[in-house]
């Protein structure tokens, strides 16, 4: 039997409806999106344009101002190195935090190497940035703020709007990694003032492979492409765009714009179950990041005296995460939890519970129900050997 899925921060299942919309894209409609000579090329292109404009109104965007990628990283650097990289005759700082995505954190490191300075700011322990450690880092050289949305292993949610106002004020552009908000909370660039935006299309029960930036077209934002080709995507991003990935894309945002209001509030009721669950049960478990501002179906808990992989691997019929899956090859505690100041050994024992759209009520018992199981018996395990250990001595 396969274990349940409880992981969608690292990816979500494809949406049976999403499918639909790519397989005729797969199979009869096979053209070049950007051959112009015969109906072929037609047919792909009104598809891909139809799905630009459905992610540009899932975030209040007008459709020019969307560009296809390979997803969220791909999208991460390119508004990170082609914003720094245009501007830098004049602007050479850039200001991001030290809770990032790896791919925001590693395309800034790149950028220091070419000369650039970079602010990384701390956050507080409930995992927000101060805004006014964020005012004090600006200098007249700061070209670009980076602030993801929701967080990828704590869930917890940034001021968003309360950062574009400081930094439209300060005339400096404004990135967000939304990967992880995109279709589960309301985002709308213009009343947020967002610049720059990061979109993902596996996190949204889209096909992975696929994702997009949303550019600025006024105030304008200009980027230095990181590829060079047929000059495809407003010559910011050449090479053919993938007529089936783009589809599924734009009916991943469309359906989660239908099921938004539906799919926040039911996930919203089984973290609560899961969490209450757990907690009535099992002592000293901390939940990592702020409690209010975050969105509920990214749940990041720390287990008192338990190796988190232990607890992993003691789960093996539950898919569960110790944190992200982009370096969870790591034995390192993460990041992230030493970032909002959890100690080593806390940090050791977090597990990431990812409660998605296809979760059920069920799913989250036996999980639950696991997961006590087995935190009693390694808690039980444990003192049992400290106790041997001091008869010994």
């Amino acid at each position: 039997m396969r274990p349940l899925y409880m992981d969608v921060q690292a990816t979500t299942p494809m949406d049976p409806r999403v499918l639909d919309r790519m397989l005729p894209y797969l199979t009869a409609y096979y053209g070049n999106p950007h051959s112009r000579t015969h109906a072929y090329g037609w047919e792909s292109e009104a598809a891909m344009e139809k799905a630009r404009k459905q992610v540009a109104d899932l975030i209040g965007a007008d459709s020019r101002e969307i560009i296809f990628t390979s997803g969220a990283t791909e999208a991460n650097n390119m508004a990170i190195k082609g914003v720094a990289r245009f501007y830098k005759s004049r602007k050479k700082h850039i200001i991001t935090t030290q809770t990032e995505h790896k791919c925001v954190l590693d395309s800034c490191r790149s950028l220091e190497t070419e000369g650039f300075q970079v602010t990384y700011l701390p956050v507080k322990k409930n995992g927000l940035v101060d805004l006014k450690d964020l005012e004090a880092a600006f200098q007249p050289d700061t070209s670009l703020v980076s602030v993801m949305t929701v967080n990828n292993e704590i869930g917890v949610k940034q001021p968003v709007q309360d950062i574009g106002e400081i930094c439209r004020e300060r005339k400096v552009f404004f990135h967000t990694d939304a990967a992880q908000a995109i279709g589960k909370i309301p985002m709308d660039v213009n009343s947020m003032k967002i610049d720059l935006m990061s979109i993902s299309g596996h996190k949204i029960y889209g096909p992975k492979g696929v994702g997009a930036i949303y550019v600025r077209r006024r105030p304008r934002v200009r980027l230095e492409p990181l590829q060079s080709g047929g000059g495809q995507e407003r010559g910011l991003r050449s090479g053919t765009v993938p007529t089936p990935l783009a589809v599924g894309l734009g009916a991943a945002c469309e359906v989660s714009q239908q099921e938004m209001e539906y799919d926040h509030k039911r996930i919203s009721q089984l973290a609560e179950r899961l969490v209450t669950k757990i907690m009535n049960e099992i002592p000293d478990v901390v939940m990592n990041g702020d409690k209010e501002h975050r969105y509920p179906g990214c749940i990041n808990l720390s287990f008192a005296y338990v190796e988190g992989e232990s607890l992993l691997m003691a789960l093996k019929d539950v898919a569960l995460s110790s944190g992200s899956a982009c370096t969870s090859a790591s034995l390192e505690p993460s990041y992230v939890l030493r970032a909002i100041g959890a100690d080593e050994d806390l940090a050791h024992s977090s597990i990431r519970f990812g409660i998605g759209r296809f979760t059920t009520e069920e799913e989250v018992d036996y999980t639950v129900q696991k997961c006590i199981q087995h935190l009693k018996v390694i808690v039980y395990l444990k003192n049992l050997v400290v106790s041997l250990y001091k008869q010994a001595e």
